[in-house]
């Protein structure tokens, strides 16, 4: 009854639904080692904001010298500076959205008292003010403020080889970047600029309503358990249904011989 499964072009389906089940067991659990990755991070994101603020020159004591992997043992430490801000050396960075909202963040470089700097990322304000202004809705404080914020990394330019993200260009004054990069940053600014930012949380003197600080980042655990059980699902799915086809066929297969052995009977003629 079942002898037809051995012909080749059956062996070939067995494999193509062996490779199609074997694929979505895989795809299960890279979407767990993905949950376990989320997790992770989200455990450094949630120790790190536990902390007490502390001043940024003992979190980084190398100030402009310390490095990227610093910068990133230390991400989303709270931290407070004071300093002044330069508004000549703001600038916007574009797509930005706020309670889906777009429009930019407002980055205001904070100059300390021996004269190195830090990024402020002031905010969010949206998009009817432009590059070309006006800005003095959300000016930032005149003489000495006190921030206190999340120290950040600077962010890259993303790139998967099929879609990459906007380019700023390599050279000349920008008013907008595409990304909070703090080393591009530092090319058009006079102060040396510490290897990260900081995300405003509040400061003294306060600023206006505008820039809206950015909210603390979502911890959720995302899609990644949901997405794991519906490819488990599948693949069960494929094992129970893929056995239930192939009984059908040869039941079905096996009728139709049934049937043509009787009508040969009936009338002697050889119709299967």
């Amino acid at each position: 009854m079942y002898r037809f499964l051995l012909k080749p072009r059956w062996i070939l389906s067995h494999i193509f639904v062996l490779v199609i089940v074997v694929t979505m067991i895989n795809l299960g659990f890279w979407q767990l080692a993905r949950l376990d990755e989320r997790k992770a991070a989200n455990a450094v994101v949630t120790n790190a904001m536990k902390q007490d603020a502390k001043p940024l020159a003992t979190v980084l004591p190398a100030g402009t010298a310390a490095t990227s992997e610093q910068v990133k043992a230390a991400d989303y430490q709270p931290v407070y500076v004071t300093g002044t801000y330069r508004v000549d050396e703001q600038v916007l960075v574009t797509n930005r959205t706020n309670n889906g909202a777009p429009g930019y963040w407002v980055v205001t470089p904070l100059v300390q008292a021996d004269g190195t700097a830090v990024a402020i990322n002031r905010g969010w304000v949206p998009y009817s003010y432009t590059e070309d202004g006006p800005w003095e809705d959300f000016a930032p404080p005149t003489g000495s403020v006190t921030v206190q914020g999340l120290l950040r990394q600077s962010q890259v330019r993303e790139t998967n080889g099929l879609v990459s993200s906007p380019k700023d260009a390599e050279v000349g004054t920008l008013r907008v970047l595409a990304r909070l990069d703090v080393g591009r940053l530092a090319q058009q600014t006079d102060e040396r600029l510490i290897p990260g930012y900081i995300s405003l949380r509040a400061q003294d003197p306060s600023q206006n309503d505008l820039p809206v600080p950015v909210p603390l980042p979502e911890l959720s655990q995302g899609p990644h358990l949901g997405y794991a059980i519906q490819w488990f699902a599948f693949a069960l799915l494929t094992l129970i249904v893929y056995p239930l086809l192939l009984r059908r066929y040869a039941k079905r297969k096996q009728m139709d011989g049934d049937d043509a052995e009787v009508v040969e009977a009936a009338d002697g003629t050889q119709l299967a």
